[in-house]
């Protein structure tokens, strides 16, 4: 046998283009990972014909390591190359599935890769033109076949590991990189060794040389993977530009957000609250004063009600610009939520701020056009001056606050320096407000129930019910002292829920006592109205004190169920599939319509005491409300009268053709224990 000698030269450059293609495999796999859809297949197909040549160029650099002269079949030694190239593609490509690497995925790329090199290393050998052919020891050939799909199993669990790491990532694959070459590199050589040549061996003068081969390997290979390294880094390089540029703008999205209100662009509480405080700072630090205004629109709730919020959201987005438009450069106007602003401004000279405040009350008073909306409203302003009025954050807003609250007491549009005798006013209110949020723990919280009866007035047929608080110090409360600042804070709905589930009980106990037939009706905010577990409220105070939904009756206004006529109308649909009835509240002042009316599918309205309160045989209201029951009837709705506090109004609506009546002449809201009063024997 020929004993066949190495070239140590050639053979540690085969390592290190080993190397190099490993790298440059890890690298583009990495490309891959963060590359979607054509650029991902574009650097799929790069790093694996990359991978392919340098495995290519590394077998080839090794056999012309052997000491002997060599020719090649030319056909055969594209045939290897293509071999190597398709099978790195393809093992490649089981590496990019997603974020999670499965076994089955990894065993069908490394069989694919294990055989693309065993089939490029054996078909180049095959390629050498020499007589007579090697002899192959096969226990060596099926080594070299087991490093090689050892090699390939570790070259693409590297890959896929390797690919999106982020923590010492060129010392990483580096490290894997010689990992793969040494592996390569360690089939490539056991094959070789496998293969055993006779001492008369012959090369035949045909096909390409050995020394053509040399150079033209290490021109091409070293371009292909020096140009692939290149064009990974320059991509690295602009991912990383972009990767910046998109990081820089979304951190200024995210300070906008932070900073300002998402529906008018103004300043929002926190930024007021740090512009606050750097003018403290500077106002102590130089005695240079300024002012602060609280400011609140007039009659806003109104438009919402009426119009909905899309055109509330519309009016304050206007409100916002025409405001801005009467102020300086140097002054931050900021909206603190709802229909609430607050300006502050440097200096603290009374009747500079005071023109100012006035020169805002005339700007929002002249009316908005929007669109097909004609709308007015009007703005409460209160000043506090720094330091005159308060010296810290919160005494300037609560002094500011108390100001414009004072303006709303006095007649709203207008506005007021703050003066102490307002802060026994504003502390009222705040101490009212804190009172609310403790109401229900401690049961201070009454139902009054007024009744309603046949048109007749004779039968009983159930009652409204009424909320009321029972103050420890402050006595008996009417709704409309905290029902305003309960929907401000958000309360409404813990308070209407307990109303629900109280009226709830209190009915049981009724229909207990023998008066099956009689039902209560609850008023919803709007608030609750929208509240997504409404219906999971209702349903579970009926199945609580085990009662028919036909018991209940939930009151909306009206001008609440046309806010979103498509919204009420599911929700309404929801309460019915319950049982439970729904009455569209102060009927006839708000913009219903006929075609409103018949998909919202309610069971009955109730007339706005407005109309019954002048109700008179010959007037003009009685013809308001002829029309009214007309519609109701065609509806087939029941129609209620709330309101009726003289016999005429009642004897009026009953020839009309009124189904229930309620009022102070047929019975005033009570006590739960009181209405056997209403109880005709």
């Amino acid at each position: 046998m020929l004993l066949v000698t190495w070239d140590s030269v050639l053979v540690g450059v085969s390592l290190i283009v080993a190397f190099i293609a490993a790298f440059t495999a890890l690298d583009t796999a990495g490309r891959v990972a963060v590359s979607q859809g054509w650029q991902a297949r574009l650097w799929l197909m790069v790093g694996g014909v990359a991978m392919g040549i340098g495995i290519w160029a590394m077998h080839f650099i090794g056999m012309l390591a052997m000491m002997m002269p060599m020719h090649y079949d030319s056909g055969l030694t594209v045939l290897s190359l293509l071999a190597a190239c398709g099978a790195c593609v393809l093992a490649f490509a089981q590496t990019q599935g997603g974020l999670r690497f499965s076994r089955r995925r990894w065993l069908i790329g490394s069989a694919m890769l294990g055989s693309g090199v065993a089939a490029m290393h054996y078909i180049g050998m095959r390629a050498l033109l020499i007589s007579p052919a090697p002899h192959w020891r096969l226990s060596l050939v099926a080594l070299s076949v087991a490093i090689a799909y050892l090699a390939s199993a570790a070259a693409l669990w590297l890959a896929f590991h390797l690919r999106q790491s982020e923590k010492n990532i060129l010392t990483m694959r580096a490290l894997g990189a010689l990992v793969m070459g040494v592996a390569i590199a360690g089939m490539h050589y056991t094959g070789m060794a496998a293969a055993q040549f006779d001492r008369h061996s012959m090369t035949l003068a045909q096909g390409v040389s050995s020394q053509g081969l040399a150079v033209w390997v290490a021109l091409v290979t070293l371009s292909i993977l020096g140009f692939t390294l290149l064009a990974s880094m320059l991509d690295a390089q602009l991912r990383a530009a972009r990767l910046a540029q998109r990081l820089k703008q979304a951190n200024q999205e995210l300070h906008q957000l932070a900073m300002h209100d998402n529906l008018t662009a103004l300043p929002n509480r926190v930024m007021l609250e740090q512009r606050l405080d750097a003018a403290l700072r500077q106002a102590s630090r130089d005695g240079a004063g300024f002012a602060l205004m609280y400011m609140d629109l007039d009659g806003f709730k109104a438009v919402n009600d009426t119009w909905g919020h899309f055109v509330g959201d519309r009016l304050l987005i206007a409100v916002a610009d025409r405001l801005r438009g009467q102020l300086d450069d140097d002054m931050l106007l900021a909206r603190l939520g709802g229909d609430e602003f607050v300006l502050l401004t440097t200096g603290n000279d009374s009747a500079r701020t005071v023109a100012l405040a006035q020169r805002l009350v005339r700007a929002i008073d002249a009316a908005f056009e929007l669109e097909r909306y004609l709308l007015r409203v009007s703005l409460s302003v209160g000043v506090a001056l720094w330091p005159q009025h308060g010296r810290s954050k919160q005494e300037l807003m609560f002094n500011a606050d108390s100001a414009m609250y004072h303006v709303k007491y006095s007649g709203r549009n207008g506005c007021c320096l703050f003066e102490p005798a307002m802060s026994a006013s504003a502390q009222h209110q705040l101490a009212l407000a804190n009172d609310l949020w403790q109401a229900l723990e401690r049961q201070e919280m009454r139902l009054f129930y007024q009744p309603k009866f046949r048109s007749s007035g004779s039968e009983l047929i159930g009652f409204e019910a009424l909320l009321r608080w029972q103050h420890p110090t402050r006595g008996l409360l009417m709704p409309d002292i905290f029902l305003p600042r309960a929907e401000k804070t958000g309360q409404i709905v813990a308070l209407g829920n307990w109303v629900i589930n109280e009226a709830c009980r209190q009915l049981k106990q009724w229909h207990s006592d023998g008066h099956e037939h009689w039902t209560v009706s609850v008023n919803l905010s709007a608030l609750q109205f929208h509240q997504r577990d409404l219906l999971e409220t209702v349903r579970q105070a009926l199945l609580r004190h085990q009662l028919p939904g036909g018991a209940l009756t939930l009151e909306i206004a009206e001008t609440v169920a046309m806010r979103d006529p498509q919204f009420s109308q599911q929700r309404i649909s929801e309460l019915q599939k319950i049982q439970v009835s729904v009455a569209i509240d102060n009927f006839g002042i708000g913009y219903a319509n006929l075609l409103h009316l018949k998909h919202l599918d309610a069971s009955e309205l109730k007339i706005d005491r407005s109309f019954i309160n002048s109700l008179r045989a010959d007037s003009e209201d009685a013809t308001v409300v002829s029309a009214m029951l007309a519609l109701a009837q065609t509806l087939n709705l029941r129609m209620v009268a709330e309101g009726v506090e003289t016999e005429e109004q009642q004897t009026l609506l009953t020839r009309l053709g009124f189904d229930a009546l309620q009022g102070y002449l047929l019975g005033k809201p009570t006590p739960a224990d009181r209405v056997g009063d209403f109880i005709v024997s």
